[in-house]
């Protein structure tokens, strides 16, 4: 390992504490940069983008990923490749004898909901679903109305994405 590695690498290490990443410094920011725009790229491909070694490269992602900065990798599929080809965005007004975390284990166990939101405003949670048709949006809304401790719902329906899973540069 090169003095920069080592010195890069000594500096990450100082900020591991109790497995949490407590800073991110430039070199991690520029590396999870390159991680976002590609999470397929080998540990030779994000050292030439960092300027390091690949062996230093390994050994920061592993940090990042122990200390729960990288939190996973995955593929992005097109819906309706799936055939959901309906988004919408619904909000869940909760009851007054609700329970946050009885609903919160409910809403987990519906497979058609993508992402779950504790909000504050109007509604509790907004939950964004994918489905078939209208038919099956329809069926949807009934079962988060079923749900106990949900009192109502308010549905949008996505008419067209524009982007998603946006996330700010890191750097």
């Amino acid at each position: 390992m090169d003095r920069r590695a080592r010195r890069c690498s000594a500096n990450l290490t100082r900020t591991v504490r109790s497995g949490r990443l407590s800073g991110v410094d430039a070199v991690d920011r520029k590396l999870l940069d390159a991680l976002r725009a590609n999470a397929r790229a080998t540990f030779a491909e994000l050292a030439r983008v960092v300027g390091l070694s690949a062996p230093a490269v390994h050994e920061r992602v592993g940090k990042l990923e122990a200390a729960g900065v990288i939190t996973g990798y995955h593929a992005t599929v097109a819906p309706e490749s799936l055939g959901y080809s309906m988004s919408a965005l619904i909000g869940l007004f909760l009851g007054d004898e609700s329970d946050a975390d009885a609903l919160s284990q409910a809403l987990v166990g519906v497979p058609e909901i993508e992402d779950c939101w504790f909000v504050a405003g109007e509604e509790s949670y907004v939950v964004k679903v994918r489905v078939a048709d209208v038919g099956a949006l329809e069926r949807m809304i009934g079962t988060l109305n079923a749900i106990r401790g949900v009192a109502r719902t308010r549905t949008t329906v996505v008419l067209s994405t524009k982007f998603e899973g946006r996330v700010q540069p890191a750097g």
